[in-house]
C-alpha cells in the first residue's frame, strides 16, 4: 500500500486506483494521462509483463467510460532489449488501444532514444492518428525535429528536459533552457494545425502558449503532473483544456523520490506529512 505521504503524487498500486483517480480529476474538468511506472528493462519478460498490464489498463478505462489516455516509456517496453522488441510491443498496445479509440503518448527519454522513438510515432500516427510523443525542448535538434513533425496526423507533448544530457546536444542553463522551450513554442504555433501539449507548470510558459493561441489561433491543451500545483491545474480547466499526468504502479518509490527533491513545496509538503501537519 501506498502511505499517504507518497499518494499525492502516485495514484495507486493498480489499474483500478489510477481509473478511479481519472474519475475524480473529471469533477474538476480535467482528465487523465495514465503510466504505469517501469524503465529500463534489459530483458524481453518484464517489458512483454508491463506490455500487457497497459493493455489491461486501456480495457479498464474503456470499461470505465473515464476521460483518460495512456502514456507509454519506450525503455519500459523494449527499446532496451532491441528496437525491434520495442516495435512489437508498441505495436501490440496501439492496436489494442484503437478497439476502444483510446490516446496513446509514447514518452520521450534521454537523447539516445529520440530516433527510434520519433520513428516508431510517425510509423503510428500515419496509420492509427491517436498517437501523440513527446519532445524535449533542452535538445538542440527539437526544433528541426518539430518542424519535421508539423505534417504529423498525431500530437507532440512539449517538455523542458529532465534528463543531465550533454552540452553540445543540449542547453543547460535555466534561462537558455527556457528560451528554448520558447521558441519551439512559436514553432508550433506557427506551423502546426492542431496536436500542440503544452506540459509545463512554469506560468510563464503557459502564458507564452496563450500568446501564441491568440496570435495564430492553433488549438492546445495544457499537462501538468499529478500531485503539483493541483488547484492551478483545476483553475486552468475551467478556460483550457487540461490533462494530468497520473503515474501508478508498484515501483512508486524512485519517481515520489524525484517529485518530492525537484521542487521546494513539494519538499515541504513531504516534511509535513511526516509530522502530520
Amino acid at each position: 500500500m501506498i502511505p499517504p505521504i507518497a499518494n499525492r503524487f502516485v495514484a495507486g498500486e493498480t489499474h483500478e486506483a489510477v481509473v478511479d483517480h481519472a474519475r475524480e480529476l473529471e469533477t474538476h474538468g480535467v482528465r487523465s494521462i495514465c503510466n504505469l511506472l517501469g524503465e529500463h528493462y534489459t530483458a524481453p519478460e518484464p517489458a512483454a509483463a508491463d506490455r500487457d498490464a497497459y493493455r489491461s489498463l486501456l480495457d479498464a478505462i474503456a470499461a470505465a467510460d473515464v476521460g483518460a489516455c495512456i502514456s507509454v516509456k519506450p525503455s519500459q517496453i523494449g527499446l532496451d532489449v532491441s528496437e525491434d522488441c520495442f516495435r512489437d510491443n508498441f505495436e501490440q498496445i496501439v492496436d489494442h488501444a484503437e478497439e476502444s479509440g483510446t490516446f496513446v503518448w509514447l514518452d520521450m527519454e534521454d537523447h539516445s532514444t529520440t530516433d527510434p522513438t520519433l520513428d516508431a510515432y510517425t510509423h503510428h500516427a500515419d496509420e492509427y492518428k491517436q498517437v501523440g510523443v513527446c519532445v524535449q525542448a533542452n535538445l538542440k535538434r527539437t526544433p528541426e525535429d518539430l518542424r519535421r513533425l508539423a505534417d504529423s496526423p498525431g500530437k507532440v507533448r512539449l517538455v523542458k528536459g529532465a534528463y543531465d544530457e550533454p552540452g553540445h546536444l543540449a542547453h543547460r542553463g535555466r534561462a537558455q533552457v527556457n528560451d528554448a522551450y520558447r521558441e519551439c513554442l512559436d514553432v508550433m504555433f506557427e506551423r502546426f494545425d492542431d496536436g500542440i501539449a503544452v506540459a509545463s507548470h512554469d506560468a510563464a510558459m503557459v502564458k507564452h502558449a496563450v500568446d501564441r493561441h491568440e496570435e495564430y489561433g492553433t488549438d492546445f491543451e495544457i499537462q501538468m503532473l499529478m500531485g503539483v500545483r493541483n488547484e492551478v491545474q483545476y483553475d486552468l480547466a475551467d478556460r483550457y483544456d487540461v490533462w494530468q499526468y497520473v503515474p501508478y504502479g508498484g515501483k512508486w518509490f524512485s519517481y515520489f523520490s524525484r517529485r518530492v527533491m525537484e521542487r521546494r513545496e513539494n519538499l515541504t509538503f513531504a516534511l509535513r506529512a511526516l509530522v502530520g501537519r
